[in-house]
């Protein structure tokens, strides 16, 4: 079990007599600290990968019913959170606050999220490969938890209950750092994920959130290699090339969602409409959501009309090109950046391209490798698209918000990956291990 003087992070929810005075609530974040909080996650985590399937199980079921029965708390925390908000500040925007903001039924669905991933098959019990060598040796390659993952993360306070649940079930420990804005939330969230810890015996140490929201903390993690082993951000464009530029621990990248919605001139003009709207209008301020739409000149004269109708009934408002406008003289004109700008709010940048060539080669100057989606009846050019994106996800007719670990059957994500290293798209259970070797032998010596 983790040392008492664990359980200042956050809010216990274990009896008072249980919960010692806290330390260095004073400290700023600083390296001494993070050496501290590093420690107990590495002793913690190195517990946690030797328990059980059914102990790492039990934890998560645990955490879901705390979630549950502390959502009171939890949307009240929520609802301080959204009260501080700077109403004149850059995130004033309905968007970002929709980011932010609890309602019971997401505290529902992050408490069933946590469950549904208790049920998923256990990553660390599988023999990825199995062979037999000339000499008798056999080998196996199998999987052991990445160790210790620091996971900084902005607005969006279920990432940490996500973050938690799959770092928990792949036996790595997890470090937490929320946004400021966020601050209230997280903490609330994060007893939670700790009184589930608690009931099943396992070391509360293993989920751990940072103290503040001081943002040394953040560069302390950045620096802390040997005791945190891969940093996840989950964020801004800012906060990602921040820690990819400052990082001396390895950083598996979410980068920003600059997703396109390629509306092919053999679409379904029905289902392009539906697909659409929901790409974009679902949840504007999601990295999954389309912010520029492409659509074939061929078919705008009938089409866009309909599409910009739809959308501004939904509170879209929009940037075209020269093309578009040429059709619908009152849509504002789209400057070059615009094309560039991932606006997570209501808002569509719109392109007229002759046919998926033109298509493509926009998403290579503008995309950012995160998802890309394509409408049409014709597989061939699916085909063409699906091959020539250079994305994480591709998607044929349908919504770009797809892109959930969720919606893939993860039970829930801790990112969306968009490098080349270890992992792309949504990053679920079996991205958050690695493996090793075992080799058995009858007593084999090398020649």
């Amino acid at each position: 079990m983790a040392d008492a003087a664990s359980t200042e992070q956050g809010v216990d929810l274990r009896p008072s007599s249980a919960h010692p005075e806290p330390i260095m609530d004073h400290a700023t974040a600083s390296d001494p600290l993070i050496e501290i909080f590093g420690a107990r996650a590495r002793s913690a985590g190195a517990l946690l990968a030797r328990s059980s399937t059914g102990q790492r199980n039990d934890a998560l079921r645990a955490a879901a019913i705390a979630l549950r029965a502390h959502a009171p708390a939890i949307l009240e925390a929520n609802a301080r959170d959204l009260a501080n908000l700077d109403p004149h500040g850059h995130r004033a925007s309905e968007a970002f606050r929709d980011r932010l903001r609890l309602t019971p039924a997401r505290v529902a669905a992050m408490a069933d999220g946590v469950a549904a991933v208790a049920d998923l098959p256990d990553p660390l019990t599988k023999i990825l490969a199995e062979w037999a060598r000339p000499n008798g040796l056999v080998i196996r390659r199998v999987p052991q938890p990445i160790g210790v993952i620091g996971m900084i993360y902005e607005s969006r306070p279920n990432v940490g209950a996500d973050a938690a649940a799959l770092c928990l079930k792949s036996g790595n420990a997890v470090l937490l750092r929320g946004g400021s804005e966020s601050l209230g939330s997280a903490t609330t969230i994060h007893a939670a994920m700790q009184a589930g810890l608690d009931e099943a015996g396992l070391p509360r140490d293993a989920v751990q959130i940072a103290p503040s929201a001081d943002r040394a903390f953040v560069a302390a993690m950045l620096s802390a290699s040997g005791l945190i082993d891969l940093i996840i951000p989950r964020g801004g464009k800012s906060l990602v090339e921040r820690v990819q530029r400052e990082a001396r621990v390895p950083v598996l990248a979410h980068a920003e969602g600059l997703n396109h919605t390629y509306i092919h001139a053999e679409a379904d003009p029905a289902m392009a409409r539906a697909v659409l709207a929901n790409a974009k209008m679902r949840r504007p301020g999601v990295c999954g959501a389309t912010e520029t739409l492409l659509l074939d000149a061929a078919i705008a004269p009938a089409l866009l009309p309909l599409l910009i109708a739809d959308l501004a009934a939904l509170g879209c408002v929009f940037r075209a090109d020269a093309r578009a406008r040429a059709i619908l003289p009152d849509l504002p004109a789209a400057a070059d950046t615009d094309f560039h700008t991932e606006w997570l709010d209501a808002i569509l940048s719109i392109k007229l391209v002759d046919g998926v060539q033109e298509a493509l080669a926009h998403i290579a100057a503008h995309g950012s490798s995160h998802t890309e989606a394509i409408v049409t009846q014709d597989r061939a050019t699916a085909e063409i698209f699906l091959a020539g994106i250079d994305a994480a996800v591709g998607l044929w007719n349908a919504s770009t918000q797809f892109c959930d670990g969720g919606e893939f059957g993860f039970g829930a994500e801790i990112g969306i990956a968009t490098g080349r290293l270890h992992a792309r798209g949504p990053v679920g259970l079996d991205q958050l291990v690695t493996y090793r070797y075992q080799i058995t032998g009858t007593g084999q010596v090398r020649p």
